[in-house]
């Protein structure tokens, strides 16, 4: 397997992916994303903007969650979420799942 990061969301109040959701993905440091993308029908990001080749260092996913309540016309909690993560192994795939929903959530490295 090549080298890579991602993420996948679920809506754990709905208990399905959450599709149509920007991210984006930034160095930690830098101010413009190096990446983005938008999950799909399986709520999964299967296309990032940019090809993404890891190297060692901090990483921060930025979940435009409120975009994707409101086009449900319900309200979150969060407007955003940000999630930051080191990248220690360029070789290694770094996988960041996100669950949801509009009063919380929970990530972990997946696999």
């Amino acid at each position: 397997m090549r080298p890579m990061i991602t993420t996948h969301i679920l809506d754990t109040s709905r208990g399905r992916p959450a599709e149509g959701v920007s991210v984006k993905l930034f160095i930690v440091g830098n101010e413009a994303p190096i990446a983005i993308g938008c999950t799909n029908a399986d709520g999964r990001v299967a296309e990032w903007s940019e090809t993404i080749k890891p190297s060692a260092g901090n990483y921060r996913l930025e979940f435009d969650v409120a975009a994707y309540f409101s086009g449900m016309d319900e309200t979150s909690f969060y407007s955003d979420i940000q999630i930051a993560f080191v990248v220690l192994d360029e070789t290694e795939h770094y996988h960041v799942p996100l669950l949801l929903n509009p009063f919380g959530y929970s990530t972990y490295r997946g696999s």
